[in-house]
């Protein structure tokens, strides 16, 4: 009796287990030749609900196996055509910003030699038909969920991930259906730079030799001044595509090559004056090489960055300090609200990178202190010059009660956690004059500011953390745009209000707070700054992915 429950309790166990598992189905994806170059555009191919046959009791008279399909690799023992397109791809895996070595490539390649002049028994070709299955399946997961956990480089992201399972089923109905060649790009074009970024990819391969990189340029010079190495200099903009192939080379540095400057520091990060600086110099100096490693590196971003996840996105890209505001339609993304913004401080108060959802806004807001700003930046000021509370709008909040005396009883509270200090609204106030929420445990937000001159600059990354929006009107249009009485007029005057208000957004917005150094826009490639050292970290992990 005993061991009859014992086994009816297995086999309800096992059933369960079944009932959970998801199976994976694809929906049709667009051509490369709908892919959009929209910077940092992305899209994660979103599974199916589960589609199971229901488990009723007469079920359970048998044992479950839970089996995958059967991918026959070597139809008759002999090489065929699923086998040697597997193979293909493996040996191309470079051109995806993979690494061949990582799927055991040499060993496959003697084998299938040897298969393919029969020195193989029936034993050891089913052991390479599973070799050949486990590494094809790793290359899909590396290509579908990227090679590492986002968590590995402190960035945190809700996000499909596949398992092996999922990913055993996409082989196996690719070769039931059109092929694997066909599935794996019809898979990886719901990313839209991500094509984009292959090709600069190859570009900057061609380039790696190139002897416009033999010699360093040096020195420095402004508009109409000598240069002694203007030979180099055009040789090097000529190879990069910011100049034309035929430009004859010139007496000094003017004209069409200080143009050319311009447009290399444009796509760059700088502000673009043409002025060969040290800056400027240096950016030039990077080697095609140098630059493969960063094209590589933002590949293996795109692969699980969650950028369309939602049908609306706000997506800010720390690097290049830009927001994108969006709407993701049939898997494609419309043209995108853009605008510049400030972010945290390198390595003092760096933006944490994850997303969220944008559910409310408030107007006219308060700015309550974070304690370590309040501890190293406000007190020390209060206590310099008590006057500066006042004069800077601020309080201490202590309860239910609002005190104005700058005394160093109320200083203790806030240091002793019984009591903060806020900025009223007004034209002082830091956050300007509205703040959009997405709840997060990092007490970050997007904002306004009254310091706009801040956005001219080219280097942004000058807040305490949070995000600093240049057009805030036209942001809260694109989150309200579905609440119609949420006009243009009554967001402006909400934010010029004398008291705080706030209100939700009946539809959130996803919100992402992305790192991206490569960027593909306007047919053009730019690169920016490491500003977080998310390279360097980025690089060191994956170096220790796999020996």
């Amino acid at each position: 009796m005993r061991k009859r429950m014992i086994n009816l309790l297995a086999k309800s166990t096992l059933a369960f287990a079944l009932s959970v598992t998801p199976m994976l189905t694809y929906a049709q994806a667009p051509d490369f030749s709908q892919a959009t170059d929209l910077g940092h555009g992305f899209e994660v191919l979103q599974d199916a609900p589960p589609q199971l046959a229901p488990i009723g009791p007469a079920d359970l008279s048998e044992p479950i196996v839970n089996t995958l399909p059967v991918i026959d690799w070597f139809p008759g023992d002999r090489l065929g055509t699923t086998a040697r397109d597997a193979l293909n791809i493996l040996q191309q895996a470079d051109a995806q910003g993979l690494n061949p070595k990582d799927y055991q490539l040499e060993a496959l390649l003697g084998r299938f030699a040897q298969l393919e002049n029969r020195q193989l028994d029936s034993v050891q070709i089913s052991a390479l038909a599973q070799d050949l299955e486990n590494r094809f399946i790793d290359y899909v997961l590396d290509l579908k969920n990227g090679r590492i956990k986002p968590e590995q480089v402190k960035q945190k992201f809700n996000r499909e991930v596949w398992t092996r399972d999922q990913a055993h089923r996409f082989v196996a109905d690719a070769i039931a259906q059109d092929g694997l060649d066909a599935s794996l790009k019809r898979l990886m074009s719901t990313i839209p730079m991500y094509q984009s970024l292959l090709n600069v990819l190859a570009q900057y391969r061609a380039l790696e030799n190139h002897p416009a990189w033999a010699t360093p340029l040096s020195g420095s010079a402004n508009p109409g001044q000598a240069y002694k190495q203007m030979d180099v200099l055009l040789a090097r903009l000529q190879a990069l595509g910011d100049i034309s192939s035929t430009e004859v080379l010139p007496a000094n540095y003017s004209g069409e090559i200080v143009e050319a400057v311009s447009r290399f520091q444009q796509r760059h990060g700088f502000k673009g004056d043409g002025k060969l600086d040290k800056a400027t110099i240096a950016s030039l100096n990077v080697t095609p090489t140098q630059r493969v490693k960063q094209i590589l590196l933002n590949i293996e971003r795109l692969r699980w960055t969650p950028l369309t996840t939602g049908d609306r996105m706000i997506v800010v890209n720390i690097p290049e300090f830009i927001l994108r505001a969006y709407h993701v339609n049939q898997g494609s993304i419309e043209p995108p609200l853009e605008m510049r913004v400030i972010v945290g401080r390198s390595f003092k108060t760096d933006t944490p990178l994850f997303d969220g959802q944008l559910s409310a806004i408030e107007f006219s807001p308060y700015w309550n202190i974070p304690i370590s700003i309040a501890r190293s930046e406000t007190i020390p000021k209060i206590r310099a010059n008590p006057g500066y509370l006042n004069a800077s709008g601020m309080e201490f909040v202590l309860g239910n009660s609002v005190s104005t005396v700058a005394s160093e009883a109320n200083i203790q509270a806030v240091l002793s956690g019984k009591a903060r200090i806020r900025q009223r609204p007004g034209p002082k106030n830091a956050l300007g004059d509205i703040k959009f929420i997405f709840p997060n445990n990092q007490s970050i937000f997007l904002h306004h500011t009254p310091s706009v001159g801040l956005f001219d600059r080219s280097r942004r990354d000058l807040s305490h953390g949070c995000i600093r929006v240049e057009e805030p009107v036209e942001l809260a249009q694109f989150v309200l745009e579905r609440q119609t009485e949420w006009t243009r007029s009554r967001i402006e005057n909400a934010m010029n209000g004398k008291k705080s208000s706030t209100i939700k957004v009946v539809e959130p917005v996803t919100v992402v707070l992305a790192y991206a150094t490569v960027v593909a826009k306007n047919k053009q490639v730019y690169f920016y700054n490491d500003i977080y050292g998310q390279d360097d970290l980025l690089a060191k992990v994956l170096a220790k992915r796999r020996p």
